[in-house]
């Protein structure tokens, strides 16, 4: 699933390449992937809609539309936007440019198409169909539950070590559950809980209320570290995620632990553990993070 540093890759290109653009229609072959409204009544609502601005809230997109309209899009396991240019041919989205989009094989489950003025589209691709758009009143739309239940946000300049901490040392599950748990602090997944619990040196099954001053100000910065350093080298793409322009993020080939199982840990040359968390896959160092 993209996390934070890839959905903020795609609400940066999409606030530089879309704003002050019309939506003149709208196409799809699963419209199941608009909650609410029904299709018919969202391609109504949406047509002519200005794009005002595009931010990102947890692992949200939301869309903010003249008229006081707004969409919220979350991508889910598989999904990315894309910009590009497609024909549709027995009831199927085919890429005519630009290159990248064509020759990449996860690019290519087109499920919906936004066209736009001045000859634009945003294709949404999603190979397993979990996306969800949710369109409306502005009021309604930033009032949703899942919206208003969500943690801070951890590179938020508002964001400091005593409410991190706070919150933390509340909780007692496993501190990898917590970092994944939206409701605490939205945007670290599985890629980047493991990431920074490595940096941190910190064992992924320890309970949350057990880390130490010290180990919780490691964590903290560990957080704005990766995070950030994601953000710099547009994002992850170990499978399916894909940039605006259908480019593959970078921080792949930078990952610290996690889908290293079984090669040398950078410290200490131990080879790196994967194990199961809460259904989840986990790597770690059982020497670096010791339990």
């Amino acid at each position: 699933m993209p996390e934070l540093p890839e959905v903020q890759t795609i609400v940066d290109d999409l606030n530089k390449k879309i704003v002050g653009h019309k939506i003149i229609d709208v196409w799809s072959d699963w419209p199941k992937t608009i909650k609410t409204p029904s299709f018919s009544q969202f391609k109504k609502l949406i047509k002519n809609q200005k794009i005002l601005k595009i931010k990102r809230r947890a692992k949200n997109l939301l869309f903010y539309f003249s008229d006081n309209y707004m969409m919220l899009l979350h991508l889910k396991m598989t999904g990315h936007l894309l910009l590009g240019k497609w024909k549709i041919e027995d009831k199927k989205a085919i890429p005519i440019s630009p290159k990248e989009i064509i020759n990449d094989p996860y690019n290519k489950y087109i499920h919906i198409i936004f066209y736009l003025d001045k000859d634009k589209m945003i294709g949404f691709s999603d190979l397993r169909k979990f996306g969800k758009i949710i369109f409306g009143k502005k009021d309604k739309i930033e009032n949703l539950p899942e919206l208003l239940k969500l943690g801070p946000e951890p590179l938020e300049k508002r964001f400091k070590f005593n409410e991190f901490k706070e919150i933390i040392s509340s909780e007692k599950r496993k501190i990898k559950q917590v970092l994944m748990d939206q409701e605490v602090i939205v945007g670290i997944g599985n890629i980047y809980a493991d990431e920074v619990l490595w940096y941190s040196k910190i064992n992924p099954l320890k309970p949350a209320n057990k880390l130490s001053e010290k180990e919780l100000k490691i964590l903290f910065s560990a957080i704005f570290k990766i995070l950030n350093k994601s953000l710099k080298l547009r994002g992850t793409s170990t499978s399916d995620y894909r940039d605006l322009s259908g480019k593959r993020g970078s921080y792949g080939d930078h990952l610290l632990a996690y889908k290293r199982e079984n090669q040398p840990c950078f410290r200490c040359k131990i080879k790196i553990k994967r194990i199961k968390i809460g259904g989840r896959s986990t790597h770690f160092c059982p020497k670096c993070q010791k339990l």
